[in-house]
């Protein structure tokens, strides 16, 4: 080789090693660089970010999906047809649903975060009208439960069950669903058809099919002159043995001024003798189950108190009887009915009444739904619900943890719905007529 030949040839090499180290220099430079810098095409990665907790895990996981994830989705070469229709999430798709299993990951069925499409639907649901199947549903034992079928609804009329567990929405898994999206799948248009999976504990997995209608939701009843058609229907009003019943659905907005037009027919009545069914009755309205106690109760009482904050911030607010108990003639002898879709309000009405002697509860353990929810804006279009404070009876239960279980614990089987008696109905008629549980 000639002297410039080798010339050439010391140049390249050294352009080689220099290169080399330049790349190797970056290299190093990026790979040194924080994991959050690493990331692009996310703005705002660290704004906000508490100081003691480390966000590294979640950007490395990141970087994963980034460099090693392969959608399951049309585009990639495949000569076979897709059978996924799943895209690919954009970033912000992503911090949105790593923000649902944040919430998800307190164990609170009821906190949830509403990305932008939901929250627009869930706001147009509270403040209009919609149609659906007719009842209210919660999470049981970390399952999607039926707390009751509304009274004269399509799912009650479709033979729905307060405790019927719902494991598919039109084939859909329910497991791990939030309530709220439930609830959005299972409502629709009117006249539309959903098929819900149900299992029960005296039968394996049933379809039942519901025709989705425009629902109106009872509040009261103070009278009924049919037979015995159902669970509590039919009873309501004064009867020949002198009792009076009074069946509340929910506690709404209109129902303390109807419960004390009802008082006052109990007065007129003459009766010494009220049965007040709250079975299926799935709560409303804190201040309304406040205000009907107070007719109970006297000023000052508590019905119940609300607890908020955690270790040594809790607070305490107690909601306490108006004392409406001194414009009755007479304080009448009450029996409560309650069951498994016995809920919120009704568990705070029949908790304070029974704890403070006044009343006497029959049938079946309450759902134990005793938790409240505020509706709180993350961005201007997301926003989430967030459970801030628990409810607990005078006596200090914990409506959540367990409910209420009542004095005289009543259950109703297959038989006798099929065979239309009301054994708790009836049990409650024998506790008000006992007067040795009434000196």
């Amino acid at each position: 080789m000639t002297a410039y030949g080798k010339k050439i040839l010391y140049l390249c090499v050294i352009g080689v090693v220099i290169a080399g180290a330049y790349v190797a220099g970056v290299y190093t430079g990026y790979a040194n660089k924080p994991i959050t810098e690493r990331i692009t095409g996310v703005i705002n990665k660290s704004e906000g970010q508490p100081e003691d907790v480390d966000f590294t895990p979640f950007w490395q996981a990141w970087k994963v999906i980034d460099d090693r994830f392969v959608p399951t989705h049309e585009g990639l070469g495949s000569t076979t047809i897709a059978t996924s229709t799943a895209t690919v999430a954009s970033n912000q798709e992503r911090v949105y649903g790593a923000i649902q299993g944040m919430f998800r990951a307190l164990g609170d069925p009821y906190t949830v975060f509403f990305p932008p499409e939901e929250a627009k639907m869930f706001q147009d649901e509270v403040n209009g009208s919609f149609s659906g199947v007719g009842m209210e549903i919660g999470i049981r034992d970390g399952v999607l439960t039926v707390v009751a079928p509304l009274t004269d609804t399509p799912a009650f009329r479709a033979g729905i069950r307060s405790g019927d567990r719902i494991v598919k929405i039109d084939g859909r898994q329910s497991a791990d669903m939030a309530v709220d999206i439930a609830v959005r799948e299972i409502r629709g248009k009117k006249g539309s058809t959903v098929v819900l999976t149900i299992e029960r504990d005296d039968e394996g997995p049933i379809d039942i099919s519901i025709v989705r209608d425009t629902i109106i939701i009872p509040t009261i009843s103070t009278e009924g002159n049919s037979s015995i058609t159902d669970m509590g229907k039919g009873h309501e009003g004064i009867r020949p043995d002198g009792v009076f019943v009074i069946r509340l659905y929910n506690f709404s907005a209109q129902s303390p001024e109807l419960f004390r037009r009802a008082l006052e027919t109990v007065a007129n009545s003459g009766s010494d003798k009220l049965l007040l069914d709250l079975r299926g009755n799935p709560g409303g309205y804190l201040e309304a189950a406040v205000d009907i106690a107070s007719w109970f109760l006297p000023e000052g009482k508590v019905v119940v108190s609300e607890r908020m904050g955690t270790g040594s911030l809790i607070s305490v607010n107690e909601h306490k009887s108006r004392g409406y108990v001194t414009q009755l003639p007479k304080l009448p002898r009450v029996a409560i009915l309650i069951d498994g879709g016995s809920a919120s309000a009704s568990e705070i009405l029949a908790g304070s009444l029974s704890e403070h002697g006044v009343a006497i509860i029959v049938g079946e353990r309450s759902f134990g739904k005793g938790s409240v929810q505020e509706l709180v804006p993350i961005t201007a279009d997301t926003e989430a619900k967030v459970t801030i404070a628990r409810w607990f009876t005078p006596n200090g239960l914990s409506i959540s943890d367990s409910g209420l279980t009542p004095d005289h614990e009543v259950k109703i089987t297959r038989e006798d719905v099929d065979n239309k008696v009301d054994p708790q109905f009836d049990k409650a008629l024998e506790v008000l007529k006992d007067n040795n549980l009434w000196k």
